[in-house]
């Protein structure tokens, strides 16, 4: 760019005569009365009035002239920005409300439509079926216990009297924590939480214990590598299998319907003695098979296997600092997952755990 010229006259410079900058102005006006949206507007706003524009280059000429010059080309250009900046701020109020209208026209929301369309979560069965029998027991003056999943091997496996050389220990029917010296394992039944709650309370005790147990099952159509239990213990004075037959009673009517009881066939576990299995008398045929021989759910026995019982083993109470001389008790123990099985029809145990909402929503809620 040259230094001022007193010789130069600024109407002789193109870029700065009168019809030059009309020109400017005017190609300026048509570029921004033909923009059809803001994002054109924008790029004839840097093509025209940006740092680069003809308008601009023209006036930065300006500085170039003589000084008695620069009062009439200044007037000329900066008359012509003026128009050029007003046009686009009314251009880009005008692109604005027609953008304003176009989006109200083009992301309507249509509030009558119906708002539930997106899958609703749901309570699972065995949640609600668990909390329904800790509520049995509640009702009967019980205590609910709960225990950590991850449990010392001596209270899963030594303090229920099931010795060092019990199948159960091994890692084909146990899963065992690393490393092995800390002696942990995924608790293969809730009864640790029995002996828990034995090291920590004075008899009388009445509690019931539901949660998730670990076996290294095969996963199956009948079995699964963690499934769910129910145990119920109590320890106090006087305490006999006449008790534990009554309270099992009263869980099977709760459970299955009234009119449906237990019976008691004579079977080992190690800590119980004497022990029982516990069969349900069949809720769909009321027990009356082999008369009704169709009944798929028991098979024609008119009794379904349901879990296992007894009367505490004195070793077990000792192992657990409770006197063994004055208090007797009972526990028991049954699958809330067969239960639910029983209850409901559940062909497939897989069903339970693959995590698909339509077999918990079939269920209902029950609260």
């Amino acid at each position: 760019m040259s230094g001022p010229n007193s010789e130069y006259d600024p109407v002789q410079v193109t870029p700065l005569d009168e019809e030059h900058v009309n020109a400017m102005r005017e190609e300026a006006l048509a570029a921004i009365a033909a923009a059809t949206d803001l994002e054109a507007l924008k790029r004839v706003r840097a093509e025209h009035a940006g740092d680069r524009s003809p308008i601009a280059l023209a006036n930065r000429e300006i500085g170039a002239l003589p000084p008695q010059a620069r009062k009439d080309a200044g007037q000329r250009v900066g008359q012509a920005r003026g128009l050029i900046n007003q046009a686009l701020a009314q251009r880009q109020a005008e692109l604005e409300i027609e953008a304003e209208a176009r989006m109200l026209v083009e992301e309507t929301v249509d509030v009558t439509l119906p708002w539930d369309r997106a899958t609703q979560g749901a309570r699972h069965p065995i949640t609600t079926l668990s909390e329904r029998i800790a509520d049995v027991f509640v009702a009967m003056g019980w205590e609910v216990a709960e225990g950590p999943l991850v449990e010392a091997e001596w209270l899963n496996f030594d303090a229920l009297n099931l010795g060092p050389d019990h199948p159960a220990r091994t890692m084909q029917d146990t899963f065992w924590a690393d490393p092995p010296e800390d002696h942990l394992v995924l608790r293969t039944h809730t009864s640790p939480v029995q002996a828990r709650t034995m090291l920590t309370r004075e008899p009388p005790i009445y509690v019931v214990c539901p949660g998730r147990v670990f076996r290294t099952d095969e996963y199956d159509a009948t079995h699964s590598p963690m499934f769910h239990q129910v145990e119920g213990l109590v320890i106090d004075e006087g305490i006999s299998m006449a008790h534990l037959k009554g309270t099992l009673d009263h869980f099977a009517e709760s459970i299955f319907g009234p009119g449906i009881d237990t019976r008691f066939r004579p079977s080992y576990f190690p800590f119980t003695e004497p022990s029982a299995e516990v069969d349900l008398r069949c809720f769909v045929c009321r027990g009356l098979s082999p008369a009704v021989d169709d009944c798929r759910t028991c098979k024609g026995e008119g009794w379904i296997e349901w879990g296992g019982c007894g009367v505490v083993n004195p070793r077990v109470l000792t192992a657990c600092g409770v006197d063994s001389d004055r208090y007797t008790g009972f526990a028991f123990g049954m699958g809330i997952d067969r239960t639910l099985m029983f209850r409901h029809g559940v062909a497939d145990m897989r069903d339970m755990f693959e995590g698909d909402v339509r077999f918990s929503t079939a269920f209902g809620s029950e609260l």
